[in-house]
C-alpha cells in the first residue's frame, strides 16, 4: 500500500496546486464583478462554495457587459 500512495504523490501535490491557482483566479474575478455589480448573493455563493471555477465563470458568462457601440 505504501508503495502506491509513493508513486501518486510526485504529480498529485502539483496537480492539486494547479487546480487552488484555477479556482482562485476564476473566483477573485467573479467576486469583483459581483461586488462591482451589487449582486450580494452571487457574491456569497460563490465565496462560500468551491466549484473548480464553474460557479464563477457561469456568473461571468450570465453577467458579462454588452459591448460598447462607436456610433
Amino acid at each position: 500500500m505504501e508503495q502506491g500512495i509513493h508513486s501518486i504523490l510526485p504529480w498529485f501535490i502539483p496537480l492539486i496546486a494547479i487546480v487552488a491557482i484555477w479556482d482562485s483566479v476564476w473566483k477573485l474575478i467573479a467576486m469583483w464583478k459581483a461586488a462591482r455589480n451589487n449582486h450580494l448573493a452571487w457574491f456569497i455563493c460563490i465565496f462560500i462554495f468551491n466549484t473548480l471555477g464553474i460557479l464563477p465563470i457561469i456568473y461571468i458568462l450570465i453577467n458579462k457587459e454588452e459591448p460598447v457601440s462607436a456610433t
